[in-house]
């Protein structure tokens, strides 16, 4: 088929697009049929055509026009509001991020990425804002409001196959495990670290390797946490004021390190199966 009728082709299918006569995944999928190097493709904006844009109804530009504005004046006025009222407000505008976020999944996955880490940063500075304005000083709510946040983090990287939200998620539930921990033990010994955390990484491994046959991404995350847990009674020693002996950090660091390393390396044909 020569250039012009390629171009004409592409032309039509963009046609049918804007005029929502076939559906978006078939337009895509001729789109990419007909589409070479060499025909130009139809001029966009942010993934929307050119001429849908010139082409639009001022309906639609007065309900853009209404929800900017409906944003701007909530947030301006967010602190004047009750908390019922900044609840929803927040609770609304990262939800509206998410929906957003999925329906860009499969045809922008970089915008769909900056939605969810737009929703998820949201999610955690407007819940730490609102309870630092009403003079909530009880830590036991901030880290238990992390948590939330780390599940809602976790959850949507399962959801939407997104490692990176995976990883912050079980990261904070860690971070959440970690702090209870040190609440709960009066100046713990080296032993009792261990005890504490060596199980946690065991579980999480363990279930890195019972889920492999089904999500390999959330396996590879699993066994990345774990593997990180493995280490986290020594990481505690330099973020708190623990009273342990280096000469103890340091040989138990060495020791579970060549051990780990040992591990790897003897069941390196089993392991790659669960990221590769």
């Amino acid at each position: 088929m020569d250039a012009e009728k390629r171009k004409i082709l592409v032309k039509e299918i963009d046609h049918w697009r804007r005029s929502k006569l076939l559906p978006e995944h078939y337009c895509d999928f001729l789109m990419n049929l007909y589409m070479d190097e060499t025909t130009p493709k139809p001029a966009s904006i942010m993934g929307v055509s050119a001429s849908s844009i010139a082409n639009s109804s001022w309906k639609i530009w007065l309900v853009i026009l209404a929800v900017i504005a409906a944003l701007a004046l909530s947030a301006l006025n967010f602190n004047s509001f009750g908390m019922p009222m900044q609840i929803g407000i927040s609770s609304l505008f990262v939800i509206i991020c998410y929906v957003f976020a999925y329906r860009q999944h499969s045809k922008s996955p970089v915008v769909s990425y900056m939605l969810c880490g737009v929703s998820a940063l949201a999610l955690l500075l407007l819940g730490v804002y609102i309870m630092d304005m009403y003079e909530v000083t009880s830590p036991y709510s901030y880290i238990g409001y992390l948590a939330f946040c780390s599940v809602v983090w976790l959850i949507n990287g399962v959801a939407g196959r997104m490692g990176i939200f995976q990883l912050c998620g079980w990261l904070g539930l860690v971070g959440t495990y970690g702090w209870l921990l040190l609440q709960k033990l009066d100046n713990p010994g080296w032993f009792s670290l261990e005890i504490s955390w060596i199980p946690v990484s065991i579980v999480l491994i363990w279930i890195a390797w019972l889920a492999h046959h089904t999500n390999k991404q959330a396996a590879g995350v699993l066994l990345l946490v774990g593997m990180l847990v493995w280490f986290a009674p020594e990481a505690m020693t330099f973020l708190t004021d623990v009273e342990i002996s280096s000469r103890v950090i340091q040989l138990s660091f060495t020791g579970k390190l060549v051990t780990a390393g040992a591990a790897f390396f003897m069941l390196r044909k089993k392991w790659v199966e669960w990221v590769v």
